[in-house]
C-alpha cells in the first residue's frame, strides 16, 4: 500500500492541503458539508483506481482452474456489481455535493440526483457474507491461488473499504426513504432478479432438465437390465402371434380368393 502512495503522491498531499489549509476558508457551517466533500472525492478517486486496477489484471495466462474461472465469469460476480453500484453512488454523491457548494441542489437535476443517490445506497451484505464464509473457509469465495494475481490489499478494497465506507456515510449524511415506492421496488428487485437470472445460467440449471430427462433411461437399464428385453421378445411374440393366427374375416377372404383363382382358365 506504500507503493501505491508513493506513486499517487499527489492525492496525498492534496489531502493533507485540504485537512490543514483549505478548511480555513469555510466557516462552521460548511464543515459538514466540506468534510462530506472531500470523503466523497477521495473514496470515489478509491475506486476508480480500484477499478482501474482490477482491469489490468491479467488472467488469460493462467492455466489454474480457479483463475480461469475468475476470468470467465468475472461479470457474474456479486462483489463486482456491489462495487460498481457503490462507484455510481459516490459518483453521484459528489456531483451533487458540487452543485451543493453551487446552491443548485434545489434544482431538477440536483434533486434527481439526491433521489437516485438514496435509492443506489447498498453494499453491506456482500462484505458481510463475504467475510462470514471467508472466515469459515476461504477456499470457497477466495481461493489461495487468488494470492498470486490478487494483492492483499484489493481484497479489502473490494470486501472490507464497501463497509468503511457506507458507515461513515451513515454518520455524515441524513438519509430519506425514496418516496415513489413502485420505482424502488423495481430498481432493488430487478437487480436481485437479474443477479439471480446471471447465477442459474452460470450454474447451467436451464439445461440441467434434458441432462436428468435422458440420463434417466440409461440409469433405468442398470437396475432393469432383463425386463426391457422380455418386453419386447414379448411384443415381437404378439406380433407374430397376429401374424400367424390371422383372425376369421381374413381367413374367409383368403378362401374366396384362393378359389377365384382355381376356378380360373389360367
Amino acid at each position: 500500500m506504500e507503493a501505491v502512495w508513493k506513486d499517487y503522491n499527489i492525492y496525498y498531499n492534496i489531502l493533507c492541503f485540504l485537512i490543514t489549509e483549505n478548511e480555513k476558508l469555510f466557516d462552521k457551517s460548511d464543515a459538514k458539508l466540506y468534510w462530506t466533500t472531500v470523503i466523497h472525492f477521495f473514496a470515489s478517486w478509491h475506486h476508480y483506481y480500484v477499478g482501474n486496477f482490477a482491469s489490468s489484471i491479467d488472467l488469460k495466462s493462467s492455466n489454474h482452474l480457479h483463475l480461469d474461472n475468475l476470468y470467465r465469469y468475472k461479470l457474474a460476480y456479486l462483489t463486482g456489481w456491489t462495487f460498481t453500484f457503490q462507484t455510481v453512488f459516490l459518483s453521484l454523491s459528489l456531483l451533487y455535493d458540487v452543485l451543493e457548494w453551487l446552491d443548485k441542489h434545489q434544482s431538477q437535476i440536483g434533486r434527481k440526483l439526491q433521489y437516485y443517490r438514496d435509492v443506489l445506497f447498498c453494499g453491506m451484505f456482500i462484505s458481510s457474507m463475504f467475510w462470514t464464509v471467508y472466515l469459515i473457509d476461504r477456499e470457497l469465495v477466495f481461493p489461495t491461488v487468488y494470492d498470486e494475481v490478487v494483492p492483499w490489499w484489493f481484497n479489502h478494497c473490494v470486501h472490507t473499504n464497501i463497509t468503511v465506507m457506507i458507515l461513515v456515510e451513515t454518520l455524515l449524511q441524513s438519509r430519506r426513504h425514496p418516496t415513489n415506492k413502485r420505482l424502488e421496488l423495481s430498481l432493488v428487485g430487478g437487480i436481485g432478479v437479474f443477479y439471480a437470472i446471471v447465477c442459474l445460467y452460470q450454474l447451467v440449471i436451464w439445461g440441467s432438465t434434458f441432462v436428468f430427462y435422458y440420463i434417466q433411461f440409461p440409469i433405468n437399464r442398470i437396475f432393469h437390465k432383463d425386463t426391457a428385453p422380455a418386453q419386447k421378445v414379448e411384443q415381437n411374440g404378439e406380433k407374430n402371434k397376429a401374424f400367424v393366427q390371422p383372425d376369421e374375416e381374413w381367413s374367409r377372404k383368403f378362401q374366396n380368393l384362393k378359389g377365384q383363382f382355381e376356378n380360373s382358365h389360367l
